[in-house]
């Protein structure tokens, strides 16, 4: 069940136990391992959301995150170290005015994406609304806030975190995490929409067969549907 947005409520504090600390611990082990082989390789990644804030479950993915446009070659060259052969990839738009992006599942919940196409600011902006960290930033142990699903703004503590409600106060979040007011009014429209209405889907998920390139498939969609080529036509 998805996780419906919190519109009023108090600051509270939520206090980790052994379990808790001992799941975000395996899920950062296993997010670093992916990102320093990319960077082996000059890839640049970040990890975001629960993992970059703490307040994992047992539910949480581990996304590997590229911010840019890059060779999807030089990606799956880079993770053959990790494994022989994919989970599965695809391509997802999750509307048509966002970037198409990448997706190689490693393992279930386990993946690395990126664009294919380049990003505009506030899709940018997305992944350090939620909680983002670097390699560095993450072979430092650190724990950034961020907002979740819930729009709960996450600030962690030695022994946790503190969580309040994002509506209402969306201008001193936006600061807080040292981004635009627009996405947070942006996040807060859409699932605030969402809670309302029900998820409508996504625009586009195509699943790749073996022998297919993420960039051929892009641009035989893209030929095709003129939606996906104006949005990978654009450059911001």
């Amino acid at each position: 069940m998805a996780e419906k947005p919190v519109r009023i409520g108090d600051k509270i504090e939520v206090r980790y136990d052994a379990g808790r600390w001992m799941l975000l611990r395996a899920l950062r082990e296993k997010a670093t391992r992916i990102m320093e082989i990319l960077f082996r390789y000059g890839i640049q990644t970040i990890i975001h959301g629960s993992i970059a804030r703490g307040d994992v479950k047992e539910t949480s993915d581990v996304d590997v995150f590229i911010p840019y446009v890059v060779s999807s070659f030089l990606v799956e060259h880079a993770l053959e170290n990790i494994k022989e052969a994919f989970f599965s990839r695809e391509i997802v738009q999750a509307t048509p005015q966002y970037a198409p992006k990448a997706y190689i599942y490693l393992e279930d919940k386990v993946s690395v994406s990126f664009p294919l196409v380049d990003l505009r600011r506030l899709e940018k902006e997305f992944y350090y609304f939620g909680g983002a960290l670097d390699l560095h930033e993450l072979k430092d142990d650190r724990r950034v806030p961020g907002v979740d699903k819930r729009l709960m703004f996450i600030e962690p503590t030695k022994y946790g975190h503190l969580e309040s409600p994002v509506i209402g106060r969306e201008a001193s979040v936006a600061k807080s995490l040292g981004v635009s007011l627009d996405i947070v009014n942006q996040r807060v429209r859409v699932l605030t929409k969402r809670d309302d209405v029900g998820r409508t889907g996504v625009y586009l998920k195509r699943v790749l067969e073996k022998n297919e390139s993420f960039e051929q498939v892009i641009k035989r969609i893209s030929d095709k549907d003129p939606i996906v080529r104006k949005r990978v036509q654009i450059k911001r």
